[in-house]
């Protein structure tokens, strides 16, 4: 997979904050890749102590458990009261090689803003997941779903500081979920890290300077397959590149 990721704090001068994006890499043949993005409570200092305690709490936790939802549900164990206001919303999935050159992902959600997924035609399709925040009560819901990406197709995951980002010719319209998905259906044929400074432009367009949450954009693309090309040396016998 290719993996484009940004983030942009509200507090520039701290380029702190509470939105984050984290990924596990797989370790050998038969392991799967992770991949996470979130938004805990708060903003500044305050923010960004809890993100960190959020993602080592992941890295161990991946340790004993690799099922996103279960995981998940672990997490939100590990961040229940005594201590209040310690809650984030998060998407985590599993990545996997799939046949043909596609790419699995296995996507779990706690209460975080629903995945998009471009595909090669330029449709843009929500996964459809909610779920309930982490770390709130003790009983908690983790919708679970199953998507696969053909050659060139991305999954993006975003927190809601993108959709929230407040601007447009009265400079205080929600750039909302609609535009977004305008945006990354003009985005076909880019490879990740070009697709997320794509969007990354769009927003900062419509803010024009305003003051905007934490934004956090991740994606996930299934490169496209390599082209077979013959070439015929000096010798005449072809050679596959």
């Amino acid at each position: 997979m290719r993996i484009g990721a940004s983030y942009w704090p509200a507090r520039d001068a701290l380029r702190v904050g509470g939105d984050f994006y984290d990924v596990f890499p797989s370790e050998g043949p038969g392991s799967t890749a992770m991949v996470a993005l979130g938004d805990v409570c708060g903003k500044g200092a305050h923010a960004a102590v809890l993100t960190g305690k959020v993602r080592q709490s992941l890295r161990t936790l991946r340790l004993l458990e690799r099922s996103p939802e279960r995981l998940l549900a672990l997490l939100n164990q590990a961040m229940l009261p005594p201590v209040r206001e310690r809650f984030t919303t998060m998407v985590l999935a599993d990545v996997a090689p799939a046949e043909h050159g596609r790419v699995h992902m296995r996507i779990a959600s706690g209460g975080h803003p629903p995945p998009l997924i471009l595909r090669r035609d330029g449709r843009v399709e929500e996964v459809g997941l909610r779920g309930m925040m982490i770390g709130a009560v003790a009983d908690i819901r983790v919708d679970v779903t199953d998507i696969v990406l053909a050659a060139g197709e991305t999954c993006l995951l975003y927190s809601d500081g993108a959709t929230e980002a407040r601007g447009g010719p009265m400079g205080r319209e929600f750039y909302g979920e609609e535009r977004l998905r305008a945006a990354l259906a003009t985005c076909v044929g880019m490879p990740a890290h070009a697709l997320v400074e794509r969007l990354e432009q769009v927003i900062g367009d419509w803010l024009r300077g305003n003051e905007h949450d934490d934004i956090a954009l991740l994606a996930v693309q299934s490169p496209e397959r390599a082209r077979l090309s013959l070439a015929r040396p000096p010798n005449g016998e072809e050679r596959h590149e």
